[in-house]
């Protein structure tokens, strides 16, 4: 196997994806290369807590159920404001966040979770139709981790999310 992709987030290291799919990826803020195996199919009983923040019902219930699949405890929200809401009631590992939301953009959410809860603070992934330069931008501005432009292969996403929960567990 090549090269993996990783991805810099706070004080982690994070392996991104093969490099085949890096084409759909944006790495914020800054990709280097290293070698790394591939992950294993198996998860340990603790997978990460995910708020899922997407106005789109049927998007982001299939994407909870797949999630959820693979053991993650999953909490969505349909709004910018209710996402901040649910993400101070329950501090998430990981915050899954489309960025055209109503009430608050996923931009705005995204800085309001900047600060450190517990001495961590959640790995910020936007899953979006918004791929522009400016978009990536602003993504970066934000705070966002990760900007993946929709649509999003599972593979990608479920690899991501597994080797971000072995570095964190």
């Amino acid at each position: 196997m090549g090269a993996v992709p990783f991805a810099a987030v706070g004080m982690y290291s994070i392996p991104l994806c093969r490099p085949t799919d890096a084409r759909t990826m944006t790495v914020i803020p800054q990709q280097t290369e290293y070698s790394f195996p591939p992950a294993s199919p198996d998860l340990s009983p603790r997978g990460l807590s995910i708020l899922l923040v997407e106005d789109h019902a049927d998007t982001a219930t299939n994407l909870a159920v797949l999630l959820r699949a693979e053991g993650h405890r999953v909490r969505i929200a349909a709004d910018g404001q209710q996402g901040l809401v649910e993400a101070q009631a329950d501090w998430p590992d990981t915050v899954l966040l489309d960025l055209g939301l109503p009430e608050l953009d996923g931009y705005e959410l995204a800085q309001r979770l900047q600060g450190a809860r517990d001495g961590r603070r959640p790995l910020l992934i936007a899953v979006t139709g918004y791929g522009q330069d400016d978009d990536r931008r602003r993504s970066r501005e934000a705070g966002i981790d990760l900007h993946l432009v929709k649509p999003v292969e599972f593979d990608t996403l479920r690899l991501l999310l597994e080797r971000f929960r072995r570095v964190v567990q």
